[in-house]
């Protein structure tokens, strides 16, 4: 069977495993115990917390052990709008891309309906993009001048068609006030900016975003930028310092280690409202007895992955350019969604993505498994979902078009092989559906 699903989830990487082993076994003492196979997990859980923090050139004290990625979102997006308000109460509006995790928008959402704030979405452009145009309006509440800067595809990102979206209170679309005043505030006293989030890389669509220019607007305007960075570890530079954002996300399982670590890194000074009670754990920021194993394991897959990562981005690029070649030259009408890598686009080298108008997507899925290939029709992460991708829908695509989608993702074992046989196969798959029909 081929694996082209690396996106949702990666085969645990033998080292990893071989350093969590002694932490689940015989050294399972609870990093808060203060006997001496208490000390030897919390010093194990400090060493892990400095080695991960090393590679994405953080301090250690920034980084925060989660969950997951899911996890890390939510405490971003939430726990930072939460203490903003907390310390200014007008603070009240949170934006973010319209292409977004369903982590990072579903919190935004749930701040809106449960808490009193206002959710926007700011759109993007053909290629998902979020151009420097269209984020400083959003900031500034200028809702005509968004729409119109994300027509103007960012540099290098090629594309097609795009949309946009607000979501308000309860998910309601909502028109959006004018500001001009500095540090996110409105006119008179109005509503200010308390959080941005915007990801680095797309996880369906693969669309690279300028993270560091987009964060000196939020810098100018005195608004933290969260940016959800799970797809691109091991494929990007994670330079927190050189990105210039506040908060970053990441999540283990899609470099080496098994679900359930992940990590928030938050820059010193910025605050944040923990959203776990009931221990003070991690320095009072994420409540919850230490996974000492995921840690440990965390820190090795993180550091593999920085090393191997030129290398990985050269190879599944070149893997990938030759799967849009093959698949866009092989079936007829075939999409490809989000940037152009052969027109300079600026996408993540393990991503590639298409619509197949004519033919449901996840009947694709399905015909291709049972030929040897495993795919995925879009995001893994939004279980038993029937809607159309809201990724593909920002993008401008119809939802019965973005109901065909199907996405491949490369991983460090893919080889030209395994490509030329998916391609292969995705050809013969959608001749004979659209032969039935």
């Amino acid at each position: 069977m081929i694996y082209l699903d690396h996106a949702a989830t990666a085969a645990p990487r033998r080292d990893v495993l071989e350093a969590m082993w002694p932490w689940l076994t015989s050294e399972f003492g609870n990093a808060s115990s203060h006997h001496e196979r208490g000390r030897r997990a919390a010093h194990a859980l400090e060493d892990a917390r400095e080695r991960v923090a090393a590679v994405i050139r953080a301090r250690p004290g920034e980084i925060v052990f989660t969950s997951g990625g899911t996890e890390a979102d939510n405490l971003a997006v939430k726990g930072i709008a939460l203490a903003r308000r907390e310390r200014r109460p007008s603070r009240t509006r949170v934006v973010t891309s319209a292409i977004e995790h369903h982590a990072v928008l579903d919190s935004a959402a749930d701040l809106a309906r449960y808490d009193g704030f206002t959710a926007r979405t700011v759109p993007v452009d053909p290629s998902g993009a979020v151009t420097q145009e269209a984020f400083r309006a959003a900031l500034l509440g200028n809702d005509d001048a968004a729409r119109q800067g994300a027509q103007h595809t960012a540099p290098g990102a090629g594309g097609r068609a795009g949309g946009v979206v607000h979501r308000g209170e309860n998910g309601t679309p909502e028109a959006v006030t004018p500001t001009t005043a500095p540090d996110g505030a409105a006119p008179g006293g109005g509503a200010e900016m308390a959080v941005a989030s915007v990801m680095l890389a797309n996880n369906e669509v693969g669309t690279v975003q300028d993270l560091a220019a987009l964060a000196e607007i939020a810098a100018e305007h005195g608004v933290p930028l969260h940016t959800d960075a799970v797809q691109a570890a091991g494929v990007l530079p994670l330079d927190v310092r050189a990105l210039g954002v506040s908060a970053l996300s990441l999540a283990g399982h899609k470099i080496g280690t098994p679900p359930g670590i992940g990590l928030l890194w938050i820059a010193r000074g910025t605050p944040l409202r923990p959203l776990l009670s009931g221990g003070g754990h991690e320095r009072g920021r994420r409540s919850g007895t230490s996974t000492v194993a995921g840690a440990v394991g965390l820190a090795v897959a993180l550091e593999r992955a920085e090393a191997e990562r030129e290398e990985h981005a050269q190879r599944t690029a070149a893997l990938r350019n030759r799967l849009v070649d093959g698949v866009l030259g092989r079936v007829p009408g075939a999409l490809l969604t989000g940037p152009d890598p052969r027109l300079g686009g600026n996408r993540l080298a393990t991503n590639a993505s298409f619509c197949f108008p004519g033919v449901n997507g996840e009947t694709v899925l399905v015909d291709l498994e049972n030929r040897g290939v495993q795919v995925s029709s879009g995001s893994a992460c939004s279980a038993g979902s029937t809607e159309p991708s809201h990724v593909l829908t920002a993008l401008g695509l119809s939802p019965e078009v973005a109901s065909t989608a199907v996405r491949f993702s490369l991983g460090r074992d893919t080889t030209a092989q395994d490509v030329d046989t998916a391609i292969a196969a995705t050809a013969d798959v959608v001749a004979a559906l659209r032969g039935r029909g």
